[in-house]
């Protein structure tokens, strides 16, 4: 593949001296390798760089460690957090056999692939996808376990706790317990570095929706960009993290997308805003379905609900994500739908008036998602609910945190720990393999790592465990 005259332009007149090629492990953590900017050349594009897969969760055994990663042109960006001028790619891990081939567990090639999948499936059709990131941002983040101790301490600034705080100025202005939903400043003292972190992620050409203080008191935010198309998404929401991270670093401040950072504050979700569009918009919108959806898009959302369980282990992978989803918050924690509705599992926002873009809102992931896997599988869902017309049954518009026993009882419980998810995806996995988007060897090697996670966190004693048995 040529290197395109706009490339070279941009580094002549950048005066780039560095190429960064970025990439992301099955987790979703993104690693990166940095080369001269006279590696810039047609090869670079067509043979790559190697690395080794072993060293990355997820990926390949020590005894066939060596990979490639393939820069992908079109993910061209310049990495505002290097002093000296870098250009950045995306790149894809590829597997090394006679030739340089596609590897069964890059999370791009998923991504890609479902969508593949998906336009095989309903030609001229994409899927648009519109995120809502969620995060909280601290001012001090200690935390260690080891034998004799186990603990972590977090700090906010603007938190109520720290009203009487005394050794240095206090200037009051404190963002009450779960009281900072659309705070204004002097009680939002980070809006400006929100305001930076956006106006830095247009320069790579992602845009802003909007941003706000979130509900949490101790520091949570949201950011909001504009809606995308599925690959492309994907792709910048691992560059929306990067971003959100390091501008908070380098402002002397630390960025969690942890769902649940601090007790009895709300959890930081990713709620994902989605539908399937044609040349005249979205193929959801119907005027006279029940809330102007049409057949197509509550099979969606039939599919969704049906698979709910199983995409938990993708857009919830944390141990951290089930101490979000639990009654009393906005967090959904029941497998139904409705319009408006915030504690529903799927939620169809009833202030849309552009029929262009009638979509529904899937509540439960959180930022611990790599978002190529996460993205995919709600698809691979949604179309499984599409191919066969599973009904979604009527909309539940009531509260269900104050919903009568009996009522409840028949609506599905969504799973409440990491183990129950992975135990669905290992009952329910056979609609991810359709088109050979997910493969079986990458759904097994997911559950292999997670229940590592779980197993982790079940063998070490928790700090509420002494206040409950240590006198018994």
């Amino acid at each position: 593949m040529p290197i395109s005259e706009k490339l070279k332009k941009l580094v002549k007149q950048k005066k780039i001296e560095y190429i960064d090629l970025k990439f992301s492990d099955l987790i979703g953590c993104w690693h990166h390798i940095t080369i001269p900017v006279t590696s810039l050349k047609d090869e670079l594009f067509k043979y790559g760089v190697g690395v080794d897969g072993s060293s990355l969760p997820g990926f390949t055994k020590i005894e066939k460690g060596y990979m490639i990663v393939l820069p992908d042109p079109k993910t061209v960006f310049i990495d505002p957090f290097f002093d000296t001028p870098t250009l950045s790619f995306i790149c894809d891990i590829m597997e090394i056999e006679e030739k340089v081939r596609q590897y069964s567990r890059n999370p791009r090639r998923v991504v890609r692939d479902a969508d593949k999948y998906l336009k095989k499936m309903m030609p001229g059709v994409s899927t648009v996808l519109g995120p809502e990131f969620e995060f909280y941002l601290f001012d001090d983040v200690k935390f260690h376990q080891g034998p004799e101790e186990g603990y972590y301490f977090i700090d906010s600034e603007e938190a109520e706790w720290n009203t009487g705080r005394e050794g240095t100025k206090n200037l009051g202005y404190k963002v009450q317990y779960k009281g900072g939903y659309h705070a204004a400043p002097p009680l939002d003292r980070t809006h400006n570095i929100r305001s930076e972190m956006t106006s830095l992620l247009k320069d790579v050409g992602i845009n802003l929706k909007y941003h706000h203080h979130e509900v949490g008191g101790g520091g949570q935010h949201e950011i909001e960009t504009a809606f995308e198309e599925i690959v492309a998404m994907a792709d910048q929401s691992m560059v929306v993290k990067y971003f959100i991270k390091n501008h908070a670093f380098r402002s002397n401040k630390s960025a969690t997308f942890m769902p649940k950072p601090l007790f009895d504050e709300p959890g930081s979700g990713m709620h994902v805003h989605q539908y399937l569009a044609d040349k005249n918009g979205s193929i959801f919108y119907d005027r006279q379905g029940p809330a102007r959806f049409s057949k197509t898009g509550l099979y969606y959302i039939g599919g969704l609900m049906k698979h709910a369980a199983a995409l938990f282990a993708f857009t919830n992978p944390s141990t951290n994500s089930y101490k979000r989803l639990v009654p009393g918050f906005e967090a959904p924690v029941w497998g139904t739908y409705s319009v408006a509705n915030r504690t529903a599992c799927i939620r169809i926002p009833g202030y849309i008036r552009q029929k262009e873009v009638q979509r529904l809102e899937f509540r439960p992931p959180d930022g611990t998602c790599n978002p190529y896997l996460a993205y995919s599988a709600m698809l691979m869902a949604g179309l499984d609910g599409i191919k066969n017309k599973i009904d979604p049954g009527q909309p539940v518009d009531k509260n269900l945190t104050y919903l009568p026993e009996e009522e409840l009882a028949k609506i599905p419980l969504l799973p409440t720990s990491l183990t129950k998810a992975l135990d669905a995806l290992e009952n329910d996995y056979d609609f991810l393999l359709q088109g050979g988007v997910f493969t079986k060897d990458l759904i097994e090697s997911w559950i292999n790592l997670k229940r590592k996670d779980v197993e982790e966190i079940r063998i070490r004693p928790h700090p509420w465990e002494f206040h409950l048995y240590y006198d018994k």
